[in-house]
């Protein structure tokens, strides 16, 4: 089958345009089907098939014959239908209704960004026992914790803020965490 194709591409780079009609014959098929996996429309798939087959022939003298010339016909095949997605335009409308619902838009399934009341009972709740076992930290600890997190402070500036070294603050600052860590996880046990 390979040294027929080769001989109909021979024929057809020599000018003969029947030889490109029994190309097309051995490929129509695959070439269609590629098409139509990619596109997933019949209609399309049949221009792009078309449209393959057309630059081939005109390109045909590009074609090396260095690999099989199914292989350079499905690349031209496969851009073609890349392009063609590629330019396509989404076929919705956001207004639309959706079928088989009682007026729903694709709006309103869109999840509202707010959350939910429950979440942020639950964001609340947590914040506040932050703040309280922050509040049962040391005064060392508990100083350090809050110029670096709640005030957003550089370990420079929490070291001239409380007359101590950087590393002094740095421990004070990674206790404290350690700290609040431990805290939280006997919360979480006695859940």
């Amino acid at each position: 089958m390979e040294s027929l194709i080769n001989s109909l591409v021979t024929q057809v780079k020599s000018g003969n345009r029947e030889a490109f009609e029994g190309l097309v014959e051995i490929y129509k098929d695959k070439i269609y089907r590629l098409c139509y996996r990619m596109v997933g429309d019949r209609h399309e798939a049949e221009d792009l098939a078309q449209e393959a087959f057309v630059r081939a022939f005109v390109n045909i003298d590009k074609y090396s014959g260095s690999y099989k010339f199914s292989t350079w016909l499905y690349r031209i095949a496969t851009n073609l239908c890349i392009d063609r997605l590629r330019k396509r335009k989404p076929d919705y409308s956001m207004d639309a209704e959706i079928p088989g619902t009682e007026g729903a838009t694709l709006y309103s399934q869109v999840a509202d960004a707010d959350p939910l009341p429950e979440e942020e009972v639950e964001e609340r709740e947590k914040r506040d026992h932050l703040q309280q076992e922050i509040m049962k930290l040391p005064e060392k600890y508990r100083t350090a914790i809050l110029l670096k997190y709640i005030e957003d402070m550089s370990l420079e500036e929490i070291s001239s803020v409380m007359d101590l070294p950087v590393p002094t603050v740095k421990t004070r600052i990674h206790r404290g965490r350690e700290a609040l860590k431990k805290a939280y996880k006997k919360v979480a046990k006695s859940r």
